[in-house]
């Protein structure tokens, strides 16, 4: 009985670190392509910033 109890434990266990697992890999892509658009962004304001400073001279 002692056995089954250890066994019952450590399933829910596995099952508990898989959902965070899951939760973890779903964070890290949403945080990638918040990234990659923050990135694209900036590069179009940089070379907007950078023509304006072109058509200035």
């Amino acid at each position: 009985m002692l056995s089954e109890s250890k066994a019952q434990i450590s399933v829910e266990l596995i099952i508990v670190i898989a959902a965070v697992v899951a939760i973890v890999l779903l964070l890290v892509s949403q945080l990638r392509e918040t990234t990659s658009e923050g990135a694209k962004v900036i590069d179009e304001k940089t070379e907007k910033i950078f023509k304006e400073i072109d058509e200035i001279k």
